[in-house]
């Protein structure tokens, strides 16, 4: 099958909807099907072969973040001769009410169109204003799916119809099958430092993982990953949180990845406890994964504007305990807490109450290592990637169907209908 993938965001700028559209075309190559990916790029980008760039973006205001789109005649004429060189027996647009490539490909893409929807925004005013011009472009679009139940509810209320939820994926082995970075890890307590024994949930298999000790630990390392900068992220919380934390437990690391101002990050924090914390930068696909394995709790403080929590799929795939805020979406992916634990959101003493709790309990943090284990199996690329093909197979399908019933019309219009 030739496939058409488009990005609404700047391919240059890490999220989770560019790495769920990049997993997504690599699994699809792996399967044996023709990709191309058309996405906002800078001239400097280095991108897979399979992408293509229609040009530079530019940074927009959109959902409480900072999206770079890509939008203009310039752009709609790449996506023009994209859609031409390309002759796609699928086009798979992704965030199509965006204003950027999605739009425009949908107002000149023919044939069977298949749009993801990832925002989830119950109250976005921008959305039904912009209804009437949208329409006509949605009205083109052959199968709907939404990432999570939420961005299918921000879909339905804001612009009708309805979709499949379809969850992002992940590539669990490799997040699982990652090796943990000794830097990383908490530090080993001396022998005779006091009787807790930590069963350490980040072991090679689910059973070591769930059963086998590890000796006794001392503090604990915690691990972020997120645009420092976008409050929405959550950080600001964890750092008010943070104090309290190593005030019970001094030998207790922050581990931050991400990009962002670290000097304003840290201003909230008491000088002494600043080394405490560690920001790594930008950080590649394979050291997330190593961040993930490494760390005894991964918290997600974001405070709003997530449809889905790629970066919770992640972690649990990787073995780490999460802590999450209590987000429909973060409490979805998380079965409601029984794969995860949940916070109240943007309470920094609620968070450092559990964050204490989990650190003194190893037990109950491999208990959650191995739920997680279990339940991210249900999001790794092998199911979601087969749940949509299936919907490019039954848009292909029914345009084919179309297209035989409109042949056959003509024919018996003009006398050249067959038995």
């Amino acid at each position: 099958m030739r496939i058409g993938i488009v990005c609404p965001y700047s391919w240059d700028v890490p999220g989770g909807v560019q790495f769920h559209i990049r997993d997504l075309a690599e699994h699809l190559i792996r399967r044996g099907h023709q990709v191309s990916v058309l996405a906002p790029a800078d001239e400097e980008t280095p991108l897979p072969p399979y992408a293509v760039s229609a040009g530079r973006a530019v940074p927009v205001p959109y959902n409480g973040s900072v999206a770079r789109l890509n939008f203009g005649f310039l752009s709609a004429a790449r996506v023009r001769r994209w859609l031409h060189e390309g002759a796609f027996d699928v086009v798979h647009i992704h965030e199509p009410t965006s204003p950027s490539l999605g739009l425009l490909t949908c107002w000149a893409a023919q044939g069977p169109i298949v749009a993801t929807f990832h925002t989830s925004n119950p109250r976005s005013r921008a959305m039904i204003a912009a209804y009437p011009i949208l329409q006509p472009a949605l009205e083109k679009i052959s199968a709907r799916i939404a990432v999570s139940e939420y961005a299918r509810r921000t879909l339905v209320e804001h612009l009708g119809g309805d979709a499949v939820v379809i969850p992002n994926g992940v590539d669990v082995e490799f997040f699982a099958s990652a090796r943990p970075r000794p830097e990383w890890q908490s530090a080993p307590a001396p022998s005779a430092g006091g009787p807790e024994t930590v069963i350490e949930p980040r072991g090679a298999t689910d059973s070591q993982a769930a059963t086998g000790p590890a000796g006794p630990r001392t503090g604990g390392t915690l691990g972020f990953i997120g645009r420092i900068d976008e409050p929405r992220k959550g950080l600001p919380v964890l750092m008010r949180a943070l104090p309290r934390i190593l005030a019970a437990r001094p030998d207790t690391r922050l581990l931050v990845a991400g990009r962002g101002d670290q000097e304003e990050a840290l201003a909230g924090l008491p000088p002494e406890m600043r080394e405490r914390v560690e920001f790594l930068g930008m950080v590649s696909d394979e050291d997330k994964a190593r961040l993930l394995r490494s760390v005894d709790l991964y918290i997600a403080p974001n405070t709003g504007g997530e449809s889905f929590g790629i970066i919770l799929v992640e972690a649990m795939s990787a073995g780490a305990p999460v802590l999450a805020s209590d987000l429909d979406a973060f409490a979805q992916v998380l079965d409601g807490g029984a794969a995860g634990e949940l916070f109240a959101n943007e309470n920094a003493e609620a968070l450092a109450d559990a964050v204490l709790r989990l650190l003194a309990d190893p037990a109950r943090r491999a208990e959650l290592s191995a739920r997680g284990r279990k339940h991210v199996r249900r999001f790794d690329w092998s199911t979601v990637g087969a749940d949509i093909l299936a919907v490019y197979e039954t848009v292909t399908d029914g345009a084919a169907s179309v297209a035989t019933d409109e042949r056959t019309g003509l024919r018996s219009r003009w006398g050249l209908a067959r038995d």
